[in-house]
């Protein structure tokens, strides 16, 4: 059986877009929901100073990359840049809410520090798992009509265009992995890429969770805060449950984030944005 590879005709399209300038942003501004509005902002306090890294890893480990690969490269350092950049401006825009998020951004800072003690394979393998983290939630959002019902649209557009790019260049990360360590056995690629997922899921999930506590705790609601977010984690809406098959994939001998083409959530999502323009605003 032939080996997953990302599609020949695959377009990496950088969309240089801004959201929110100039607007207040509501303190829950995920349709009014504390606890969905707690973690997703605790996720986006991860992107600027994380993709960052995605950055450097890849441009780490690119030396003697093939054309095509270096092509997906430099489109993946675009849209990273971008999205950095509207995260910033989101991140600025909870603060405004009323948030501080100097102790999240600690944790985030922390976990950086160790990263550079690191050797760059090392950082490229996390980057890895971490890319198909955002490319299977990103799954997650394109697929439900309604995870962002009630929620302003210029919000939801923001979270859907980071996520059409993250579908569009979840193989870059790999495709460098695998042009990389091109001269290591399959065994010990196996073991390393699997390793790393497991101390990313068990490291990525416990400091999300425990800021969107933090965030919690500003709001005042304490009681029950944890188990708020874990049963939003894992029943409703079950972002965690409804990725889970798409997670264990991940350790399957052969895995490649393209095995699985999901490039018609990027088309849905584009058209769904043409259809959301109303004619004032085209």
């Amino acid at each position: 059986m032939a080996k997953a590879k990302t599609p020949a005709d695959l377009s990496i399209t950088p969309r240089d877009r801004r959201f929110g300038r100039g607007q207040a942003q509501e303190r829950w501004w995920f349709a009014g929901d504390p606890v969905a509005t707690a973690f997703m902002n605790a996720l986006s306090i991860t992107f600027p100073k994380g993709e960052a890294m995605f950055i450097e890893s890849v441009k780490a480990c690119r030396d003697g990359a093939p054309p095509k690969l270096e092509a997906e490269i430099r489109a993946f350092v675009q849209q990273e840049v971008m999205h950095s950049r509207e995260h910033v401006a989101f991140n600025k825009r909870v603060v405004d809410a009323g948030y501080d998020l100097e102790p999240l951004e600690r944790v985030v800072d922390e976990v950086l520090a160790i990263i550079r003690t690191r050797p760059p394979i090392v950082n490229l393998a996390a980057t890895m798992a971490l890319e198909h983290y955002t490319a299977i939630l990103a799954q997650v959002i394109l697929k439900d009509p309604d995870f962002f019902k009630g929620v302003d649209r210029d919000q939801a557009e923001m979270w859907t265009w980071h996520a059409i790019e993250e579908i569009e260049h979840k193989g870059v990360a790999y495709d460098t992995w695998i042009h990389a360590t091109r001269d290591w056995s399959a065994w010990r690629r196996w073991k390393l890429r699997s390793l790393m997922m497991f101390l990313v899921t068990i490291n990525f999930w416990k400091k999300r969770v425990d800021g969107a506590v933090e965030l919690l705790r500003q709001d005042g609601i304490t009681r029950g805060a944890r188990r708020r977010v874990w049963w939003y984690l894992l029943a409703r809406p079950g972002l965690l449950r409804r990725i889970l098959v798409p997670w264990a994939a991940y350790f399957v001998p052969g895995f490649h984030p393209w095995k699985h083409d999901d490039r018609h959530l990027i088309g849905k999502a584009e058209s769904d944005y043409a259809a959301a323009v109303s004619p004032a605003a085209a």
